[in-house]
């Protein structure tokens, strides 16, 4: 069975493939990181496998399904750290899912699953499944409240940071400084707020001066007498303190 991988962080792809490597009768024609991509290569590649993120950064997993022309179409395990609407769709069994993060073991069940549905039986449901998910999808958007924004006072102007913008934010006295890709905020909060703020997005609390965005993370560091760092995707090195090292990298499904 041939297999594509649909995800826009590069360790939750790392950790897909990896565990691949380890199933003979799976094998992996590429990776794509963006919704785009994924449309052409699996039109180009057929696929009969497909790992597919859910959200994004161009568009959702369910978008890129709508726009699929290849026949037969192949069977999709969705892969999520967390969503409403895919949670309520997944409650129907519209299709197999793994939930971020996830254990080997749970990993494993999935493709034991895939590996005996039969092609007539993906092509078959794949249609009525789609149609289920986007009516799930469809209903859920037009309830959803306004996305939450952080309100940062800049002088005469009041910036509204997206969550999905904010790479990292750092203790500094009774401030807290807020990073993004091109740009330093100051907000005179706590930490503890800004966690409890985030508290349903992918932020996790590394260190007790240190907030990270987990989609925002390149790669973990192994440093010297058994220390580890995490690098951001601007190459900022930052400690991850041993209390939280072992729940992080759960969340990471290292």
């Amino acid at each position: 069975m041939k297999a594509l991988i649909v995800d826009d962080e590069e360790l939750a792809r790392k950790r897909v493939l990896n565990l691949l490597a380890e199933v003979e009768e799976i094998q992996v024609l590429g990776e794509c990181t963006n919704g785009k991509s994924a449309i052409t290569q699996i039109n180009k590649l057929k696929p009969e496998l497909v790992f597919l993120d859910i959200n994004m950064k161009d568009m959702n997993g369910f978008e890129v399904l709508n726009k699929l022309r290849v026949i037969p179409k192949p069977v999709v395990v969705f892969v999520t750290a967390y969503d409403n609407y895919a949670t309520k769709a997944f409650d129907v069994d519209a299709f197999d899912f793994l939930l971020k993060p996830f254990r080997d073991e749970r990993f494993f069940k999935t493709i034991k699953k895939v590996l005996h549905i039969s092609k007539n039986e993906a092509q078959e449901n794949f249609e009525k499944r789609l149609q289920t998910l986007f009516e799930v999808y469809k209903k859920d958007q037009a309830n959803t409240s306004i996305p939450l924004k952080l309100p940062v006072r800049q002088g005469n102007k009041t910036i509204l940071l997206k969550p999905e913008d904010i790479s990292y934010i750092c203790a500094s006295g009774y401030y807290a400084e807020i990073f993004s890709k091109d740009n330093k905020y100051v907000l005179r909060e706590s930490l503890n707020n800004l966690n409890d703020f985030f508290k349903d997005h992918a932020f996790f609390r590394i260190h007790r001066s240190v907030i990270v965005n987990l989609n925002h993370i390149k790669e973990i560091v192994h440093s010297d007498f058994s220390e580890v760092d995490v690098r951001m995707k601007d190459d900022k090195l930052l400690r991850i303190s041993k209390s939280h090292k072992k729940e992080l990298f759960e969340k990471l499904g290292i």
